[in-house]
């Protein structure tokens, strides 16, 4: 029995999917950004924020994966449906602008205060949310992870 006949037969398949699905959009970010910087920068794998997004690409393989499974109508797609619908907007809005806050918030500490100033003057993190076309190619990036390996399962066995 092949390594994907094993994870269609266990139930593995979409504990497989969403991880392959986040690994390969992580590892998408890391290429991207060295292609633009001409630099590897290792963090990018463990960063939130940029293109594409592995959040949304996780759910979204996640609830295609439920779909192919158990079937289009069934409770649990409509769960995961709904789970993913929750994450990407929630990474495309709150994160979002809550990314913007930080930025602002940096160039006020940074202009106006003080050296002396005994406010924490830690940096906040500015790349917290992703923009709404970055939610949307890493919801194809996880439905195509998913549409793929469901499709390889299939041939090998």
């Amino acid at each position: 029995m092949s390594f994907l006949q094993k994870i269609g037969s266990t139930g593995y398949e979409i504990i497989f999917a969403i991880l392959l699905a986040n690994i390969t959009a992580q590892v998408a970010k890391l290429i991207s950004y060295a292609l633009k910087k001409k630099t590897l920068n290792f963090s990018i794998l463990l960063s939130m924020g940029g293109m594409p997004s592995s959040h949304s690409a996780s759910v979204t393989a996640m609830a295609t994966s439920i779909g192919l499974i158990e079937g289009w109508s069934s409770t649990l797609f409509a769960i995961a449906a709904c789970l993913a619908f929750i994450v990407m907007v929630d990474a495309a809005g709150l994160r979002q602008n809550a990314g913007k806050q930080a930025t602002v918030l940096n160039q006020i500490i940074k202009e106006l205060l003080a050296p002396e100033h005994r406010l924490n003057k830690e940096k906040l993190i500015e790349l917290l949310g992703h923009t709404p076309n970055q939610v949307l190619i890493g919801a194809f990036w996880g439905i195509s992870i998913s549409l793929l390996l469901r499709k390889l399962i299939l041939l090998s066995g």
